[in-house]
């Protein structure tokens, strides 16, 4: 199973049980965050990049591979991630760098489960 695969199973799984609890506070802060990432004056591309920043910044692996897997989607190219991990990396500092490698690994799955 690619590493791409295996993410989005585990992350479908996981949130099933999470809403399996059907606990208000949480489904209205999971609509929220869907909510937040759709088009409005920034389009959703750019609010996926912005918040793939934001991940890395913060550290979140799995944030990352989620904004990555979103981004991919919308056609973002290698290049535009690039940028963004430049950015991440000024902004947070050399702590970014392991996430940036991880990153970079992760898009390279994206890139090849496409391919197959």
């Amino acid at each position: 199973m690619s590493e791409v695969t295996e993410f989005n199973e585990y992350r479908s799984k996981m949130n099933e049980k999470i809403f399996a609890q059907d606990n208000k506070v949480i489904k209205r802060f999971f609509n929220l965050d869907t909510n937040a990432y759709q088009d409005g004056a920034l389009d959703k591309k750019t609010k996926e990049l912005l918040g793939l920043i934001a991940s890395m910044v913060l550290r979140c692996d799995d944030c990352i591979r989620y904004h990555l897997g979103t981004c991919y989607e919308l056609g973002v190219t290698k290049e535009e991630v690039f940028e963004v991990y430049a950015i991440a990396n000024l902004v947070g500092g050399s702590i970014c760098i392991p996430h940036t490698r991880r990153a970079v690994e992760y898009w390279e799955a994206l890139e090849a489960e496409d391919q197959s």
